[in-house]
Order: C-alpha cells, then structure tokens, then sequence
C-alpha cells in the first residue's frame, strides 16, 4: 500500500496508543482525533485534532482511511466527519462482548451487548449506502502497559489486599489478548484488499482457566498465589462494600459468576486473512505498572 492518510479515532485509549506507534514505524501519515487533552506534539507523520464533547470536529482534508479504536457505538456520531474527508475504508473495533454478555444477569452487560450489536449494524449499513469499504474486529479481554480495565485491576486488586476473590473453582476458560496485538491487526485489516465487508474476531494465543489467569498475575509481581474461594452471597457483599470505592464501582456480581464461564472465540480467519498471530499470556513490568 503507498503512503496514504490515516485518520485514527480514539487515538489516547489504550490500543490507540499503540497504534499510533505502529503506523508511526509503518511511515503512514496519521490525524489523530480525541476528545481528550492532546497526548503528542504534532509531527511530520502525526497530526492531533480535538474532538468537542458531541465529537464533531471542523477537519475536512483528505483522508481516505479509519481506524476506530473508540467504543464502537460512537462511530455513528463520527459518520459526517469521515463522508467529509472522503473515507474509502473503515476499520472499527468491537468485542466479543457483543456475544459474551448478551445473556448476562446483569442488564447493564446485556445493554451493552445490545449497544454494541446495534452499532456493529449501523457502520455497517452506512458503510454499504456510502460504498465504503469495512472491517469490524472484536477482541476478546484486551490487556497491556499498565492501562486496562481487566489484568491491570487484578494486579491492583493484589497489590493492596494480598490476595484475590474467586468464586468457586473458576475455572471458566479465557484468551487474553494484548493491546499491541489488536493494534497490529487493526493495521493489518486496513492494508489487506480482501477485508472490504467482514468481521473478526480476535483472542489471545493461549486459552487458560480463569484461576490460572489470574495466578500468572501473582507469579508476573513475584508474590505466591493467595486465594479466597466465597460463596456468591458473600461475594455480592463483598462487591457492595468495594463499589463504594471509585475504582471498583463498575465490579458486578455477574462478573464473579462469569469466573467459572467458557468465553472462547476462534481467530483462524483473522489468522488467515489478517496473518493475526497473537503473543502468549506472558506479563512484562510494562504491563502490571
């Protein structure tokens, strides 16, 4: 693919930093746009452009290719923006939360997957009436540097009580998923011409009980595994008590019985089509910080 524009959208979350770095290395020109404070000076390759709070913004140059590494249902509010800047392809990140959560106790978890099947239809459909070409991934538990909502709270979870909460045997199989990698195949799915009207979903390389998950997390900050197997009332009120904490306040009781759950996703089309070949589950520093 020759040098073109790339226009990034949720350019300071997590994946978004990392994909800034590869289509840095990659040596394509990037306008990144965020409603957060700018994270980066603008350069010869990176542009930064501000997003006001209903992520309009006044940006009309050129640029014929996305990648949405923002929540997937904000995309929508982005749609004038890219038709203004002539996109030709699209590349929107999703979850397989989309399937993981549609049958949850939880009714926000089962909002969420409604939310984010709605927007898979919506880009989607715009895409085919604007003759946009297009690509949906879904991660599955995405971590990395420090900045996640998933192994980097268990390892804070650890480092201040000493231990880790588990209900039951929990033993519900999981594929995490690191953020460099999901950066990668975002990349990927831009550049290959056969990804023009199809989804992918992407996991991590090794598929491991969630007990076993979360003993790696122990291992990776030198600490001998330390458990507390409860009964789900007690971890109900054990969630009551930590939700008055802002950091625990998104914890649910769905998500301890999601402990003992299989949540597998095959990526042999993202392998074959993307080259997608993900890192094991192997924690650095950088990823615990």
């Amino acid at each position: 693919m020759p040098e073109v524009t790339v226009g990034v959208l949720g350019a300071s979350s997590l994946v978004g930093r990392c994909l800034l770095a590869l289509l840095v290395r990659e040596q394509f020109k990037v306008v990144a746009f965020s409603r957060q404070p700018r994270h980066g000076s603008d350069s010869d390759t990176v542009s930064w452009q501000r997003l006001s709070e209903t992520g309009v913004s006044a940006y009309a140059a050129p640029i014929p290719y996305w990648i949405c590494v923002a929540p997937v249902w904000t995309l929508p509010q982005h749609f004038a923006l890219l038709q203004a800047c002539g996109a030709r392809k699209v590349v929107a990140l999703s979850s397989t939360s989309r399937f993981s959560k549609s049958h949850s106790v939880d009714s926000a978890e089962r909002r969420l997957a409604n939310l984010l099947g709605d927007a898979e239809a919506r880009v989607e459909q715009w895409a085919q009436d604007h003759g946009v070409h297009w690509g949906i991934l879904r991660p599955t538990l995405i971590y990395g540097q420090g900045r996640d909502k998933n192994i980097t709270e268990i390892a804070r979870f650890i480092r201040r009580f000493g231990f880790f909460p588990l209900l039951g045997g929990a033993m519900g199989l999981r594929q995490p998923v690191h953020a460099e990698d999901v950066a990668s195949a975002c990349v990927r799915a831009l550049q290959a011409p056969q990804v023009c009207r199809h989804a992918y979903n992407l996991s991590g390389a090794e598929t491991l009980p969630y007990r076993e998950m979360v003993s790696r997390v122990f291992t990776a900050q030198k600490r001998r595994p330390r458990f507390l197997t409860v009964p789900l009332w007690v971890f109900r009120m054990t969630l009551w008590l930590l939700r008055v904490l802002p950091r625990y306040r998104h914890w649910s009781a769905a998500m301890a019985q999601r402990m003992n759950q299989d949540l597998v996703f095959e990526h042999t089309e993202a392998a074959r089509d993307l080259g997608f070949a993900p890192r094991g589950f192997l924690l650095s520093q950088d990823d615990l910080r």
